[in-house]
């Protein structure tokens, strides 16, 4: 049961600020927020969507830290009303609708926090999805690093042995590794090529939109920030406060899936059904090898992006300085020159 992962997780105290109140923007402010939302969009050359537990919780997964949040409740020594199975859990129309966004290039890259694995079952490709803290269908080889999709979710976490061989051939032969699971455990260090990806994608963004995440948890809390610094924005959809209000230029109250049908219906696209026939834990053949591996020449594609997006901020600001300096010396210059006038 979705329930028991958080069960699994070695103990830890800090688990950031619990049970904040929520807070429901009016309906005419949804629509408006939405419209705004809607124009940056359009007129944006990179989109990139960080999503959180509350993206989940229309699928009958709880979240962490809302009212009703699994670490809320453990305080109180409660556990939450819904406890779905990650395999009987599907899509909600919030993962549905990101993917036929991606698929319409109006959003461009995925960074989940979340291991449900439902943006993989909605069929999103690897190319644009990077999932921070592990995927409970997925296992990596402690050899190769090699990933693959499995049919069921794992029944562990914290990257343990799952009584799997590795099933990639290097030169011709086996590779023989064996497979963890990739679902991380409290201080676990981050995937390298997930956290480089979206490292490189929030930087370009001309929009980061968080979905369902308080933005507590670090380092991925504070991606979403990465396009501040070259004059990108920042949106923030979720019922309660979060760690970034602040630095936001735009925040939603109201419910993702609200958010989502909204942008939708405004952009004249419909919201796909869930299909097992492109959920890739369900639409295997038994010799089939699915594999989940960023691939290496994506991550120095967008790094050499990165680079010459920070060569660019680098040279305007030089300039910038320059103009400040030639602009001081100029109101230097005049001073001096209605000093002597005085004098005379």
């Amino acid at each position: 049961m979705s329930c028991n992962y958080a069960e699994g997780l070695s103990e830890y105290e800090d688990k950031g600020v619990l049970g904040l109140p929520e807070k429901f923007d009016s309906e005419a402010s949804v629509t408006d927020k939405c419209l705004q939302l809607i124009k940056w969009i359009k007129e944006a050359k990179h989109v990139v969507v960080h999503t959180g537990a509350g993206i989940s919780t229309a699928a009958g997964i709880p979240d962490f830290r809302g009212p009703n949040g699994v670490w809320t409740l453990e305080k109180e020594g409660k556990k939450p009303n819904m406890n779905i199975s990650f395999n009987e859990a599907i899509p909600t129309k919030t993962h549905m609708a990101l993917k036929h966004l991606i698929e319409k290039n109006y959003v461009h890259y995925i960074i989940s926090q979340n291991i449900d694995g439902l943006h993989l079952r909605t069929g999103v490709p690897r190319t644009h999805l990077a999932e921070l803290h592990g995927n409970m269908f997925i296992g990596q080889c402690d050899t190769c690093d090699s990933q693959f999709v499995r049919t069921s979710a794992t029944t562990t976490v914290g990257q343990k042995y799952l009584g799997e061989f590795c099933k990639r051939e290097v030169r011709g032969r086996s590779c023989r590794g064996k497979l963890r699971d990739t679902v991380l455990d409290w201080e676990a260090g981050l995937p390298k090529n997930d956290l480089e990806m979206s490292d490189y994608h929030s930087s370009l963004a001309d929009i980061n939109i968080c979905l369902g995440t308080t933005l507590q948890i670090v380092p991925s809390g504070n991606l979403p920030l990465r396009c501040k610094k070259y004059g990108g924005k920042l949106v923030i959809v979720n019922l309660q406060p979060t760690k970034h209000d602040k630095k936001a230029d735009l925040i939603i109250n109201t419910y993702v899936d609200v958010v989502l049908g909204n942008i939708m219906k405004q952009l004249n696209l419909e919201i796909p059904e869930y299909s097992k026939e492109v959920d890739p834990t369900k639409n295997q053949i038994g010799y089939a090898i699915v594999e989940w591996d960023i691939l290496k020449v994506d991550v120095k594609m967008f790094k050499a992006m990165y680079e010459g997006k920070q060569r660019e901020y680098r040279e305007k600001k030089q300039l910038e300085n320059v103009s400040k300096r030639q602009t001081g010396a100029k109101k230097k210059g005049r001073l001096k020159k209605v000093e002597y006038f005085k004098e005379k």
